[in-house]
């Protein structure tokens, strides 16, 4: 049985110390796959930087609404930044524009620049026939708005998507595939049965956010692609099928959306 974990983050300062390490283990794991996300200019380098080295991983590179500067004037050199190093490493490893989106919980008083952010990115995606890796948390409804004021030809990916189920009617009826992670194996996790029923299994993705969101049984402890499998289960779980087909659909999901 393998995996596909459709965002991680080994880019992250957590790995430092045994990043390759885990690495190694991740793969032997069975997570054959696994796509490392971006989030600034920094961490996007790094991302693109192990998909060089690592032939099973994937990076997708941008600049997330916790990211992104605090004014137009460094927002557009941050943006032209990105762009360029996106385009210098458009390879078949470099599989979306993301993580971008929209942030109220952490970040409310910046929402326009926020937008003006993901609407570009957006368009870098157009652009390069990418498709997009979206954050959002508490603004659903702004994400959606933007969404379709601004097309995504290639469409993407809900990622760690929240447990709000009119988000999640309105990103499938844009064609977006929804990502689990974590939080629906939280033992006070609300709504999660509810959502994941909602997913069809051919826009279904599952992740870990490595190293954030663990799941149960190792919440608490720094996350890895190896507790994937966990996030899997729990989907098996709640829609009565098997682990494996689970593990099957999302890896055939990912492969299609990223086009590996």
């Amino acid at each position: 049985m393998e995996f596909f974990d459709s965002h991680a983050h080994y880019n992250d300062e957590k790995f430092d110390e045994d990043r390759e390490q885990i690495i190694k283990e991740t793969y032997q794991s069975g997570v054959t796959k696994f796509v490392c996300a971006g989030y600034d200019i920094p961490s996007s380098i790094k991302s693109l930087a192990l998909s060089k080295k690592y032939e099973y991983i994937y990076s997708i590179c941008g600049i997330s609404p916790n990211d992104i500067p605090q004014n137009n004037t460094e927002l557009w050199k941050s943006i032209e930044e990105i762009s360029e190093i996106v385009t210098q490493n458009l390879t078949k490893k470099l599989v979306a524009i993301g993580e971008i989106g929209l942030d109220y919980y952490w970040n409310k008083e910046n929402k326009e620049l926020q937008k003006q952010a993901f609407i570009k990115q957006i368009e870098l995606a157009n652009q390069l026939a990418l498709p997009i890796v979206i954050h959002s948390r508490d603004a659903a409804v702004d994400t959606i708005q933007v969404l379709r004021d601004n097309p995504v030809k290639e469409k993407g990916i809900f990622h760690c998507c929240q447990q709000n189920q009119e988000m999640i009617k309105h990103a499938l009826e844009l064609g977006f595939y929804i990502s689990f992670a974590g939080p629906i194996t939280f033992k006070n996790a609300k709504n999660a049965v509810d959502v994941v029923k909602m997913v069809p299994l051919d826009k279904l993705l599952i992740e870990t956010d490595s190293p954030y969101l663990s799941p149960e049984p190792n919440r608490g402890k720094r996350n890895d692609c190896r507790n994937v499998r966990y996030v899997a289960e729990k989907i098996a779980e709640i829609k009565g099928v098997e682990t494996e087909e689970i593990a099957r659909v999302t890896y055939e999901n990912a492969m299609k959306i990223f086009k590996i």
